[in-house]
């Protein structure tokens, strides 16, 4: 499958304005690996989960086929961003701990990037591939963000259903693991939240469409909606994870 890019062109909005995730996922990662030496991010986009797996790993091989995602990515000392597909990465076979994919799974040709994970896992490695589905606003700010959200919601890629399904239906290649429930939340001014809007991939492929920018179109009623742009206000996301372990 070649890669779909949907994100170089929202790379610095993706940087700054996706939300983070609860430190007691990365925490809960560490324990379930056989060992803490090597993890690697597929899919890892500008480095929102590396961050957090390299205090928790000796060493992680972070991985985006977007030079443009890449080139946001953050300077860590055990982190090493590297350009290449999730289907084929230059690991070691069974030199790998941890396999994670943070909200970029629904991208990935799943058989390749399957088989990928059976080579470079060592026994009793773990993969976990983890997304988050449509913010939750505060009651008062709901109706302009719905109507955002509406003006878009012809405009996302097709792989989305698989978000919105909380990726149900996968054939994972391992036995699964149970999980425990994450919390995902976050409390933000309005430009950050504008910022969100114009990383998705729907707000690109809608101005390709149309020629038009909808967070642009929506902001001021947003904005009405908020109030005080600098007042941070709660926002929390649906936060689902799926984990499975390769025989020893």
């Amino acid at each position: 499958m070649a890669f779909q890019d949907h994100f170089s062109q929202a790379s610095k909005y993706y940087a700054s304005a996706r939300p983070l995730y609860p430190h007691g996922l990365f925490d809960w990662i560490a324990g379930v690996a056989p060992g803490t030496a090597l993890a690697w991010e597929a899919g890892c986009g500008s480095g929102q989960a590396s961050r957090d797996l390299a205090t928790r790993f000796a060493y992680v091989h972070a991985s985006d086929p977007s030079a443009a995602q890449i080139a946001q990515a953050p300077a860590l000392d055990n982190v090493d961003f590297v350009i290449e597909p999730g289907e084929r990465c230059t690991l070691a076979d069974a030199s790998v701990d941890v396999v994670c994919v943070a909200q970029a799974l629904h991208w990935f040709d799943r058989a390749s990037f399957f088989a990928e994970c059976e080579r470079v896992l060592r026994p009793g490695g773990v993969l976990v591939a983890w997304g988050y589905q449509d913010i939750a606003v505060p009651p008062e700010v709901r109706g302009s963000v719905d109507r955002f959200l509406e003006d878009i919601a012809c405009d996302w890629p097709s792989q989305r259903a698989d978000i919105d399904a909380a990726y149900a239906g996968y054939a994972w290649p391992f036995p699964r693991l149970e999980v425990p429930s994450f919390t995902m939340g976050a409390e933000w001014p309005l430009a950050r939240l504008l910022a969100y809007f114009a990383s998705f991939s729907a707000t690109k492929r809608h101005r390709e469409r149309t020629g038009r920018d909808p967070v642009a179109e929506h902001a001021e009623a947003i904005a009405r909606a908020w109030g005080d742009p600098q007042r941070a206000r709660p926002l929390s996301w649906p936060l689902f994870a799926h984990a499975c372990r390769k025989p020893a």
